[in-house]
């Protein structure tokens, strides 16, 4: 399971004192940019290729409060995948310092050609580090975004 710790911070609070709905979208995109620049495709190679993920959906599940400067754990896993890598569905779940799920967060989305605004399939090497992810139990193939 691909994870990092990160820190609940000032920015990631609302009015409430507890880590805001957005913040929790933030770190799902987060740790999706830290593993794929641990992987080979920093922003830099997405530059280089002309292409970027595109989330078309995101759906968010709370479970417990995050605090102020709390330490969380935020992973990464593939809940769905086309086999040719166009469409994908990413699971993160973050759970707090006393290793109790806060949230969990599914993505959905594909590869977008930066010029050409539409969706392409990836480099076989993104595919496999998209492939590599820890699979969830509810793992489903995915239709092709290609058309």
């Amino acid at each position: 399971m691909f994870e990092r710790r990160m820190v609940a911070g000032w920015g990631d609070m609302d009015f409430n004192s507890h880590m805001a709905n957005t913040s929790f979208l933030d770190k799902a995109s987060d740790i999706r940019m830290l593993f794929l620049s641990e992987h080979g495709y920093p922003m830099g190679e997405f530059k280089r290729l002309n292409i970027g993920p595109v989330v078309m959906k995101d759906d968010i599940a709370y479970f417990k409060e995050v605090t102020l400067l709390e330490n969380i754990t935020v992973t990464l896993a593939v809940a769905g995948l086309s086999q040719d890598g166009s469409r994908w569905m990413l699971r993160s779940d973050i759970y707090r310092s006393d290793g109790k799920l806060a949230a969990r967060i599914n993505s959905t989305g594909g590869w977008l050609d930066l010029t050409a605004r539409k969706l392409v399939t990836p480099p076989p090497s993104l595919l496999a580090a998209w492939q590599s992810l820890y699979q969830t139990d509810d793992f489903q193939e995915l239709p092709s975004s290609v058309r």
